[in-house]
């Protein structure tokens, strides 16, 4: 008989579906693939299953279909018996397959509920569904249960907001091995001076070493995607430095809103200058200031987000000009001038610098009662 278990994780804001055995619906059979003759459905089929159901590249649905490229991904990954290995947008499960066969359980995220079909079927087909968990949800919203390795073909749109929430997020992981767009691949493996150097590559380093695999041809993807990919190693470090990230992050953005401006340039405007007051007021008054360090909270995705929009407007504006005087602000304008001049950062470029001298510089900042999370 059939069978279908259903699932609930805390948090996951979807419908938590593990399936056993399920049969494949009519609608996503090969025979039934728009503009392919159902010889050219077969064809795609033996390299993966993709030809069964239309594929979205607007939702970045490119299926892996190069063996020898699933083979090194996995090879790479460090995979073994013992690990449970969490994959995220498996798709019609080119790569889940290889993986069932090193790991000891794999967990599967979906939201696509076609592929979620076609993905059981073809485990059912192998014998290995007791070895697997399907979660149909978003990936961004879902609650992670306990993983040992993340090995995954991420969707190009949330491959920032995956990354920092998996950093940041709860979980003790050993590694991520990720397949993602060629040139989000350079700005994480980006260093000072780089020009793809980001606010990206300085969280992401602050927590974690990346390192780069291999390289990977759109021509091995299904539809084939407008450009290359490549395979990363995200690696958590051990240790990380003692400072909060939600002050960090902050100051990062603000460092970054200009990366190829003057720290002095930067600092000197008079708008930064009364929003880093108003915070810095605010720390200290509910006496946030004594106790930073490190706690579980995430750095923002703000990669795509403008720094210096809607959150410094109302600050501004909680502002005005009736409530701090001119001769106040221009005494804390001195006070990040000064610091500045005395550490020798005025002329130095956010893009610049190791995370090392913006740690530094941070807690300069700090010691002089100039806060940016307030």
């Amino acid at each position: 008989m059939l069978l279908r278990r259903l699932a609930s994780y805390p948090g996951a804001g979807t419908m938590v579906q593990r399936f056993f055995l399920r049969p494949m619906s009519k609608s996503v059979r090969p025979s039934l693939v728009r503009g392919r003759s159902r010889r050219g459905a077969r064809d795609e089929e033996d390299r993966g299953g993709e030809g069964r159901v239309h594929l979205h590249k607007s939702r970045g649905q490119h299926l892996l279909t190069n063996p020898r490229v699933l083979d090194a991904i996995v090879t790479k990954s460090g995979v073994g018996p013992s690990d449970t290995v969490l994959e995220i947008g498996p798709g019609t499960g080119n790569l889940t397959l290889k993986l069932l066969e090193k790991a000891g359980h794999v967990v599967a995220v979906e939201i696509d509920k076609r592929l979620v079909e076609i993905l059981h079927s073809r485990v059912v087909e192998s014998g290995l569904e007791d070895r697997i968990t399907v979660i149909c949800g978003d990936a961004l919203k879902t609650q992670f249960p306990h993983f040992d390795l993340c090995v995954a073909n991420i969707p190009y749109g949330i491959s920032s907001p995956l990354i920092l929430k998996m950093l940041f997020g709860t979980h003790n992981f050993r590694s991520a091995t990720l397949l993602l767009q060629k040139e989000f691949a350079k700005r994480l493996l980006a260093n000072p001076g780089d020009p793809e150097f980001n606010r990206l590559a300085v969280n992401v380093k602050l927590v974690s070493d990346v390192q780069f695999l291999m390289d990977v041809s759109k021509k091995d993807f299904v539809p084939c995607p407008k450009v290359d990919s490549s395979l990363v190693r995200i690696q958590p470090k051990p240790e990380i430095p003692l400072v909060d990230l939600e002050e960090w992050g902050a100051f990062v953005r603000t460092c970054f809103s200009k990366k190829n401006k003057t720290l002095g340039a930067i600092f000197k405007q008079k708008k930064k200058v009364i929003e880093l007051m108003i915070r810095s007021k605010r720390v200290v008054i509910t006496g946030r200031h004594r106790g930073l360090c490190v706690e579980d909270r995430g750095v923002a995705d703000d990669d795509n987000i403008d720094p210096d929009m809607s959150d410094d407007e109302e600050l501004a504006e909680e502002d005005g000009s009736d409530t701090t005087s001119n001769k106040e602000s221009a005494l804390f304008k001195d006070k990040i001038v000064s610091l500045l001049n005395d550490r020798g950062y005025t002329e130095r470029r956010p893009s610049k610098l190791s995370n090392e001298q913006l740690l530094s510089l941070l807690s300069a900042f700090n010691e002089a009662g100039v806060y940016f999370c307030g």
